[in-house]
C-alpha cells in the first residue's frame, strides 16, 4: 500500500542556523519531524530490515544536514533534507517539519515552524 506513513518523531539538535550573528554564533535547537510515505508491505511480510526503509540511516542522513551544513532559513534547511532523503531511499513522499523552539522574533512566540511536502515527481 503506497499509503504506509512511516515517522521519525522530535529528532532535536543543537545547530548553528539563522539570520542573526547571534544564532549563527551561538546556535540553538532545532526540532524535526520527518514522515515517509512509502509501500510497507513486503517488509510487513518479509520481517527484514532490508525490505524496508531504516530509520537509523534516515537519522544519520538528517543529522549530518543539520550539524554540518548552515542554512539562513529553515524553508533551506527542510528543503535540504526532504531532497536527500528521495534522493537516498525508496520513499515516494516526504514530509519535513523543522521547528525553531526559540527562534528570535523580538517577542514571546512558542517557536517558528515550516512544513514541507516533496515527492518524487
Amino acid at each position: 500500500m503506497k499509503g504506509d506513513k512511516l515517522r521519525i518523531l522530535g529528532m532535536t539538535f543543537h545547530a548553528y542556523h539563522g539570520l542573526d550573528d547571534s544564532e549563527q554564533r551561538n546556535g540553538q535547537r532545532f526540532e524535526i519531524d520527518i514522515e515517509l510515505s512509502y509501500d510497507s508491505s513486503k517488509a510487513a511480510q518479509s520481517d527484514k530490515l532490508k525490505d524496508t526503509i531504516d530509520v537509523r540511516e534516515v537519522y544519520r542522513v538528517v543529522y549530518d544536514i543539520v550539524i554540518n551544513k548552515r542554512f539562513y532559513l529553515i524553508e533551506s534547511l527542510s528543503q535540504a533534507i526532504a531532497d536527500a532523503i528521495l534522493a537516498q531511499f525508496a520513499a515516494d513522499l516526504v514530509t519535513v517539519r523543522v521547528k525553531k523552539p526559540v527562534a528570535p522574533l523580538g517577542g514571546l512566540a512558542n517557536g517558528t515552524e515550516i512544513e514541507i511536502t516533496r515527492s518524487r515527481t
